[in-house]
């Protein structure tokens, strides 16, 4: 983490055998401050994505919205979080992260501030399907992926775990805040909340991130010379395109979008939309079943830097196979936990998938780095598009379940086997050599 630079050298007269010593002093990389910066970034903008699980009851009692109602908001919310990403990721190459993310920033606080105002289910579908899911889109993982690619060539795998489990460490700190100011104060303040935490990121990220390392005339992390910062890529959306159409040939990125499609559905679509109403019909209460999810947070956390790690060292695609396997698993178990109160199994659920929630992020971003090369960023936002495509059709299905058959079993025993699938189909991935950067 750190980079020496000379302090001292030898002057004409004084040759290797003068008997001084060269001094050298250590600082810390640049790059590790941006990594820092975006770190809080995610963190401030992930309290939008740890409220609407919460908002589910209130919503229906108030306005007797039907939950497949509710679900189909959050679902276009999760739809647009993953199909603006790859646009994002080109827009950041065109008018740099900065502006993008700022940018972002202000729109899901606008989006978010506005449904306290709302009476009607489609002012819920603008607010926070529409505009809190462009928003969040910009916000997403092509932003850690785009930051990781620019700054790092040595720790890229830990670094991705890093960003990635700022969005756990943020559901960590607001989760249980959001609960209580529901069950206490009405949701309306909790949107409010929300719109206030995206605004206060606003500063950090226009005083504090850099585009490039070429910004402040360095190197990026690890990298053996000087990069030039390269110029502004214009056709944002064009390339974006261009780029899905040549991905789109290729076997490896359809099996990169199917596994990541089932890794939404069985996380953001099912557990974080889901799994607060679903603990609430077994009698527990919603602050407890927030604070359990908040938990998964916790180690979340830890399974994606410890995932980062493992994928600087082996093998991605069979990392994704015994991801996959356990969470389902851990999900075929989890009807037979739910109840009013927290005991021991639930805990063991609680520990044992938040190890499992996002560290499959890694290992699909660093197959995709090893498969396309300077363009894995963009095809990486298009495979996070098929996450949030599979997380929103199960956050609309889960809803209409609930709606249909009183309770989420089957939607329990479904994802447990759509990651079966999922862990077959990483295995089928071909590895070929890692593209130089």
């Amino acid at each position: 983490m750190t980079q020496t630079t000379d302090t001292a050298a030898l002057t004409p007269a004084e040759g290797p055998g003068t008997g001084r010593r060269r001094t050298r002093t250590h600082r810390v990389h640049r790059a590790w401050f941006v990594a820092a910066v975006t770190f809080v970034t995610i963190i401030g903008a992930a309290a939008f994505r740890s409220l609407p699980g919460l908002l589910i009851d209130p919503l229906h009692e108030e306005f007797d919205w039907s939950r497949g109602t509710i679900g189909l908001a959050v679902s276009v919310n999760l739809a647009l979080y993953g199909l603006t990403a790859p646009f994002a990721a080109a827009l950041m190459d065109r008018f740099g992260i900065r502006r993008v993310v700022a940018s972002a920033l202000v729109v899901i606080a606008a989006g978010s501030g506005a449904t306290v105002w709302m009476t009607a289910a489609w002012q819920l579908l603008l607010c926070w399907g529409l505009l809190v899911g462009l928003g969040s889109g910009s916000m997403a993982l092509a932003f850690a992926a785009t930051v990781t690619n620019r700054w790092f060539t040595e720790r890229r795998g830990l670094v991705t775990g890093i960003l990635t489990a700022a969005s756990a460490s943020g559901q960590l700190i607001f989760l249980p805040v959001l609960s209580w100011i529901v069950s206490e104060h009405d949701w309306r303040p909790a949107a409010v909340t929300v719109a206030l935490a995206a605004l206060t990121v606003v500063p950090f990220v226009w005083l504090l991130l850099r585009d490039h390392p070429a910004d402040v005339g360095l190197a990026p992390y690890g990298a053996p010379e000087f990069v030039e910062k390269p110029p502004p890529v214009p056709g944002a959306a064009r390339r974006t395109v261009r780029v899905l159409l040549s991905a789109a040939r290729t076997g490896p990125f359809w099996l990169l979008a199917g596994t990541f499609a089932i890794c939404g559905a069985s996380t953001n679509g099912l557990i974080q939309t889901h799994f607060v109403p679903a603990a609430h019909d077994h009698g527990m209460p919603i602050t407890a079943a927030a604070s359990l999810l908040a938990v998964i947070g916790v180690f979340d956390v830890v399974g994606t830097i410890a995932s980062g790690w493992f994928t600087d060292r082996f093998d991605p695609r069979r990392l994704l196979a015994v991801y996959y396997a356990l969470r389902g698993v851990s999900l075929l178990f989890l009807p037979l936990l739910l109840g009013p109160s927290v005991h021991p199994p639930m805990v063991f659920f609680i520990v044992f998938y938040g190890l499992d929630w996002v560290a499959t992020v890694p290992p699909t971003l660093a197959l995709c780095r090893e498969q396309f090369g300077d363009d894995s960023a963009i095809v990486f936002g298009w495979v996070l598009a098929s996450h949030q495509v599979g997380a929103a059709l199960v956050a609309f299905l889960g809803g209409v379940a609930r709606d249909t058959f009183g309770s989420y079993d089957v939607m329990w025993y479904a994802s447990g086997a759509l990651c079966a699938m999922a862990a077959l189909l990483a295995l089928v991935i071909r590895r070929r050599e890692t593209v130089s950067p």
